[in-house]
């Protein structure tokens, strides 16, 4: 959907829209673009401390997808014996290695 405003031509996109040929195009563009060609005049600077206190992924809630696993018994055990919340632990634990993994 466009939508005009103050002559900047802006787009409302609905989460899995894909981008237009247009948009595209437009993007590209603006890659293109050197950085001091880029208009930031509506995009307020933050002071030098807003982000010191900033925690990144407090929001983030990535999709969940059910999954069935075989786990040995002195696992999910030894999971258990952590408290609720085992399947977290082990997605946890999951991530915690994949991040080793791929170097983050």
């Amino acid at each position: 959907m466009k939508k005009q405003t103050n002559s900047k031509t802006t787009y409302e996109l609905k989460p899995g829209q894909p981008l237009t040929a247009r948009q595209k195009r437009e993007i590209q563009a603006l890659v293109r673009m050197p950085e001091s060609r880029v208009d930031t005049s509506d995009i307020p600077e933050l002071p030098p401390g807003a982000w010191k206190s900033a925690v990144r992924g407090k929001w983030y809630r990535p999709l969940k997808q059910p999954v069935s696993i075989r786990l040995d018994a002195d696992v999910l055990a030894w999971l258990k014996s952590k408290g609720t919340g085992y399947q977290t632990k082990v997605n946890s634990l999951l991530r915690q290695r994949m991040l080793e993994e791929i170097g983050k």
